[in-house]
């Protein structure tokens, strides 16, 4: 029998990783399974949010501040938690989201330098300090992960956001973040190996999150 309380998902991964596409993929799975839920993202989710998004992904120079970005993702989010998923998990519906607190934590923790423990302090906040239930990783080199973003780019003309064209190094510091904040959590966290066919990625997703949610392995509905 399925868990008779809804979870809150959250899909992390360095840029390329292919949480887009998976996410999508995962809210058909939990549609075919009778699963009530909810799939958002961040930065984003409110009205409010999606203007911090674009101020937040905008190349521009001079550029914002780890602090700035901290405080400015802090905004969105708690309009975030307030307005989308609380109300979905008091609701009974299992959220799924693309990007959460840990996307901070490596990107402007271990990507950017700003200590963990201003990060930390700002989660402690009420209203800030809801966790994931589960935390899906998608690993995968950052070269192959920077080639998908840059395809991506040329395939539908979107413009590389700021992180997209950052160096090299900053997105392995960024990888190398989530690996240690998933090590620290092992109990939340499954890494995923996020390289091959889309449809293989999703069959390593889809079974611990069947798992968690007391799904029947295997089942589409």
């Amino acid at each position: 029998m399925p868990v008779s309380r809804p979870l809150f998902v959250t899909l992390e991964g360095i840029e390329g990783c292919g949480k887009t596409t998976q996410i999508s993929r995962l809210s058909t799975f939990l549609t075919r399974s009778g699963v009530a839920h909810k799939v958002t993202r961040e930065p984003g989710g409110t009205p409010a949010g999606e203007e911090i998004r674009r101020i937040l992904l905008t190349p521009r120079d001079p550029a914002l501040t780890p602090l700035a970005d901290l405080l400015l993702y802090g905004a969105a989010r708690a309009q975030h938690l307030e307005l989308v998923i609380e109300p979905a998990l008091a609701a009974g519906r299992t959220v799924l989201c693309d990007r959460y607190r840990d996307a901070t934590a490596a990107y402007q923790g271990f990507g950017s330098g700003l200590p963990l423990d201003i990060i930390d302090a700002l989660h402690d906040l009420p209203g800030l300090n809801r966790r994931p239930d589960l935390t899906l990783l998608l690993d995968l080199p950052v070269a192959t992960g920077l080639e998908r973003a840059r395809a991506r780019q040329t395939s539908d003309g979107d413009i590389l956001t700021r992180f997209e064209e950052a160096t090299l190094t900053f997105h392995g510091k960024v990888r190398e973040g989530y690996l240690e904040l998933a090590r620290r959590e092992p109990s939340r966290f499954v890494v995923i190996d996020a390289a091959g066919p889309p449809e293989d990625v999703f069959e390593r997703l889809r079974a611990p999150l069947a798992m968690r949610l007391g799904l029947r392995e295997g089942s589409d509905g």
